[in-house]
């Protein structure tokens, strides 16, 4: 549900899956076959999981980050994994990378450069995202909305970003 003004979007869980099933779709319908599927954790993990049982292909993992600040809501410096974990070896081929968003498209586009540069076994690669704001640098392959007023998304298990053991604990103590 995206706020009157803009500039927040709450997603259930029920429509975070949704979209995900409407990007298999999109991906499925252009005919593009692919041997892998390489997701950014953290938030491309949920998608990349659910396309990769989708598509019956490997999952392959790369770790980034740069919301570190304020609860994961300001943007800081990129950190990119020097090693990929797949479970076919090295990762080659025709490869899906797989990403939540394009917000700025910042970390896509250094994450694109650095697969290109440093694995040359990739033969192919494309990229997939629920949604791609308006201010996006960079524009995905796939993608099943675009956010034209760059709102910030509120997903739905954005809560555990700040819920701790003890909570869990107090949570379901008797």
């Amino acid at each position: 549900m995206l706020t009157e003004d803009g500039k927040h979007l709450y997603v259930s869980y029920d429509e975070y899956h949704n979209l995900i099933e409407k990007l298999a779709i999109k991906i499925h319908q252009s005919g593009w076959e692919f041997d892998t599927i390489l997701c950014l954790a953290r938030g491309g993990m949920r998608p990349g999981d659910i396309l990769s049982r989708v598509f019956d292909k490997p999952l392959a993992i790369m770790s980034t980050s740069s919301y570190r600040s304020e609860a994961g809501t300001v943007q800081g410096n990129l950190d990119i994994a020097h090693y990929i974990t797949t479970p076919k070896g090295e990762i080659a081929g025709k490869v899906l990378l797989v990403d939540d968003l394009a917000d700025s498209g910042h970390t896509l586009n250094a994450v694109i450069q650095q697969l290109k540069n440093n694995y040359a076994p990739i033969t192919e690669l494309r990229s997939a995202v629920i949604w791609t704001k308006g201010l996006s640098i960079f524009n995905p392959d796939y993608s099943v909305e675009f956010l034209p007023t760059n709102p910030w998304i509120h997903q739905p298990f954005e809560s555990y970003d700040s819920l701790r053991p003890e909570q869990l604990i107090q949570k379901w103590s008797v």
